[in-house]
């Protein structure tokens, strides 16, 4: 597998107020603004020769990437399959109107259950299929679940619960070798 450093987007508007987004977006606050640039500082720090720039096309993860990324990236480029999971019909749904799980589950139940969603089986075929299409070291801008994902498949062989790793805005991922680093 190819070495990555994957980001997720800055906090957005409404991140901020703890609104589902899927695939709508809504725009970076000034903390994420600000997250993006600390990404940016992280990034500037690494031996990024060889490594391509590819983002989701969401604009809340292709603005974090133009900004964090304005110091050596010549091109970013978007790839569909690192958009963030569908929830369908509870895209911009305040996450307090949502129902309440009590199961071991914990917030993941809200992308699996969503009613028209993408569910987590969906969002982990996209990913492995991303990964086996990736053919050089990447630098990848994409969301907290999503990031989750592509995460656990390559550490461990899918023995990460994707459920029990951290999303983490303004800090930097990178995995190698089968292990990933938290980068702050």
């Amino acid at each position: 597998m190819q070495d990555l450093y994957i980001c997720r987007h800055g906090e957005t508007e409404w991140n901020a107020v703890d609104r589902m987004q899927g695939w709508l977006n809504s725009p970076l606050t000034h903390k994420g603004e600000m997250q993006a640039a600390r990404q940016g500082e992280i990034l500037r720090g690494l031996d990024l020769s060889g490594f391509i720039c590819l983002s989701s096309p969401s604009g809340r993860a292709f603005q974090t990437a133009a900004i964090a990324a304005a110091q050596w990236a010549t091109e970013i480029r978007t790839d569909d399959r690192l958009r963030e999971i569908s929830v369908g019909e509870w895209s911009g749904a305040y996450r307090k109107d949502l129902p309440k799980y009590d199961d071991a589950r914990g917030f993941l139940a809200h992308y699996e259950d969503a009613p028209g969603g993408e569910g987590l089986e969906g969002l982990r075929k996209r990913c492995a299929a991303f990964l086996a299409d990736l053919q050089q070291p990447a630098v990848l801008f994409t969301h907290g679940i999503t990031s989750r994902m592509i995460r656990s498949l390559l550490v461990a062989g899918d023995e990460l619960p994707i459920g029990q790793t951290e999303g983490g805005q303004g800090v930097v991922w990178q995995v190698k070798e089968g292990t990933q680093t938290l980068l702050r």
